[in-house]
């Protein structure tokens, strides 16, 4: 059978379609990354928006960023968010956050809601950036040590990408509560500033 030759400038045609080809294929990958980033932002958002909603409810939101929202409570002002593991809505969403109190009776407090009941005699390991800190535990909580400490994890969290908690569940298996850092320092600040602010009797 005889070979069929194709002209060059046939060739040179086939060429540019290939070419134009990639080029959108690689347009709708890159466009497909971006897309995919933005839905995830939105999720982000859109988590942020309902965690801050569901306080609103029981405190004003002073300040709502990143992964952290600052709440006033009147008596009590709070920096609060959730576990980047999201919890099934029959499971416990573990939480974390610093409160201070408006009084000024009770200095920054660092608290923790664990998403698994840690066995009794299991210790709660709270990792900034991986500095190690041991915090007080009961039943499915934990807090910090004492005001130093509490102080002591807020200077190392300005400085750190992430957190994380880590203890065992009630069947000896170990577990870890990872959180974002984003808006941490800012939603700390602020909830300070608040209650201190309504300590000194320049708001009600």
């Amino acid at each position: 059978m005889a070979s069929i030759i194709t002209p060059p400038k046939l060739n040179n045609k086939i060429g540019l379609v290939n070419l134009s080809f990639w080029m959108i294929t690689a347009a709708w990958s890159c466009e497909e990354l971006q897309i995919s980033i933005v839905l995830v932002r939105m999720s982000l958002f859109i988590l942020l928006f309902a965690a801050a909603s569901s306080a609103e409810a029981r405190g004003a939101v002073i300040f709502a960023g990143g992964a952290w929202v600052a709440i006033d409570r009147g008596a009590t002002c709070e920096a609060l968010t959730r576990s980047q593991k999201i919890a099934p809505s029959d499971k416990v969403q573990a939480v974390a956050g610093f409160s201070f109190s408006a009084d000024g009776h009770r200095p920054a407090e660092f608290h923790v809601r664990l998403s698994r009941m840690p066995r009794g005699d299991a210790s709660v390991m709270l990792q900034v950036g991986g500095q190690p800190f041991l915090l007080a535990a009961r039943a499915g909580w934990a807090w910090s040590r004492g005001p130093q400490q509490a102080q002591a994890i807020i200077d190392a969290l300005r400085t750190a990408a992430a957190l994380s908690v880590q203890s065992r569940d009630v069947a000896g298996m170990r577990f870890t509560d990872p959180y974002l850092l984003d808006g941490a320092p800012t939603a700390i600040d602020a909830a300070a500033a608040r209650c201190a602010l309504r300590g000194a009797g320049k708001i009600q």
